[in-house]
């Protein structure tokens, strides 16, 4: 009989998990804490940020948070320092903190790009400059990109987004070809529409009403609903446990079937 829990080997892991205030890196830090990954939640907003972390405390689970810009390296310095003095070592970086601007070209300020390229694209080379060096120290690591399915496709009045998450897919590849020597796994899970204060935004964005129509149209795909934030969860889980110990500078699609 196979052991699951033996096979992905992720109990008593670390994680740091950036954008783990609210949607997709929140329900990713609950997920890896219930599984019996050890987690640090990295997030500009320390209130929505410490509450999911002591949603996850509260509920058995060995996690703590900490403020950090992602854009700041400096905030991303302290960061890794913090997790690697906490735990000796860092198994797993999940680097999920984004931003997202619907318009067009013409009507996108130039303050909004950076705003854009700066969370989504430039977090993750931040995360990855102080990281990856303390997993080459401790002899490897995993580390898992959230792109979109913008990250493989264009999409409308999103220019600053799909140039942001088509960045993530290529830097993942790129990042792995350098890293692999060290045994340093890097893939990018690109999730469609999910039920996610992001999509909310977005649809406000759009000058529409966040309610069970615009769900339901986000959701004209072939396995007919939005995803969640567990369904990423799930993937970015397998990516980092040591079932995907020869899988590295892949996409993995998660969109139920939108890109299809």
């Amino acid at each position: 009989m196979i052991d699951l829990n033996v096979l992905c080997g992720m109990k008593g892991k670390t994680a740091l998990i950036t954008g783990a205030s609210s949607g997709l890196g929140a329900g990713i830090a609950r997920f890896f804490a219930s599984a019996g990954v050890r987690v640090m939640g990295l997030a500009r907003s320390e209130r929505t940020g410490q509450a999911v972390i002591d949603e996850i405390v509260a509920q058995g689970g060995d996690a703590c948070f900490r403020k950090c810009d992602v854009t700041v390296m400096a905030d991303c310095e302290a960061a890794a320092k913090a997790a690697f003095e906490r735990w000796g070592r860092i198994d797993c970086l999940v680097n999920c903190a984004g931003a997202t601007r619907r318009q067009t070209v013409e009507d996108l300020e130039e303050a909004d790009w950076d705003r854009v390229i700066d969370a989504t694209l430039k977090g993750v080379y931040t995360m990855c400059h102080c990281v990856v060096p303390y997993m080459k120290r401790q002899g490897g690591g995993k580390i898992v990109n959230i792109g979109s399915g913008w990250s493989l496709k264009g999409g409308d009045q999103a220019v600053a987004y799909c140039a942001s998450k088509g960045g993530v897919w290529n830097m993942t590849r790129a990042l792995a070809i350098d890293c692999g020597p060290h045994n340093i796994n890097v893939n990018c899970v690109c999730p469609g529409d999910c039920d996610t204060p992001m999509l909310k935004s977005e649809c406000e964005q759009l000058g529409g009403t966040y309610d069970e129509a615009f769900k339901a149209s986000c959701a004209v795909r072939p396995l007919a609903r939005l995803g969640t934030p567990e369904d990423v969860a799930m993937s970015v889980f397998f990516l980092c446990s040591d079932m995907a110990s020869w899988i590295t500078g892949s996409s993995l699609v998660v969109d139920g079937g939108g890109i299809a």
